[in-house]
């Protein structure tokens, strides 16, 4: 069983949000933490993977979209601790926690690979408009505006990788 942030000690803080608050946001925050991790694991398996007429091109964004994930983890599981939780950011929780599918280790051709990476992508940021709600109906607007922050990234990316698949 993996412990969720609530099950987890707290530390003094000098923020003013309410304890039940910030065990709420974490736990939000660390189901984040743990997508964002699945997802940049997943887009690096395309990056590593993909084959085809676009490889060179398909590599690149590949690898420049897993940077920005991984900065996305850093934020989400610092702001974790900044509401003196704990980050929850192992892969094995990871993998237990991430509200996205499982990776198509047959995918090969680079289209494949885009088809893949837009679909958890969509999923992801539904993800992460569902947690700005949440984030603003707890009262935390600095958790909320992280999570517009990394919405407008994911949402631009998946613009990108719908472009791939027109035509």
């Amino acid at each position: 069983m993996v412990a969720t942030t609530s099950q987890t000690s707290f530390y003094p803080t000098r923020i003013d949000l309410p304890l039940e608050t910030r065990q709420s946001v974490a736990d939000m925050l660390n189901t984040t933490l743990a997508a964002t991790t699945d997802l940049r694991t997943q887009t690096k398996q395309a990056h590593w993977n993909v084959k085809g007429k676009d490889f060179y091109q398909l590599h690149l964004l590949f690898d420049e979209m897993a940077g920005e994930l991984e900065a996305f983890s850093d934020m989400v599981a610092e702001r974790v601790t900044a509401l003196a939780g704990t980050a929850m950011g192992t892969v094995r929780v990871a993998a237990s926690r991430s509200i996205l599918p499982e990776y198509d280790f047959d995918a090969v051709g680079g289209m494949e690979h885009v088809a893949a990476l837009a679909d958890r992508y969509a999923a992801y940021a539904k993800h992460l408009r569902t947690s700005i709600d949440q984030a603003d109906e707890l009262g935390d607007q600095d958790t909320n505006d992280l999570y517009v922050e990394i919405s407008r990234t994911i949402d631009k990316r998946l613009w990108f990788l719908e472009a791939h698949l027109v035509g």
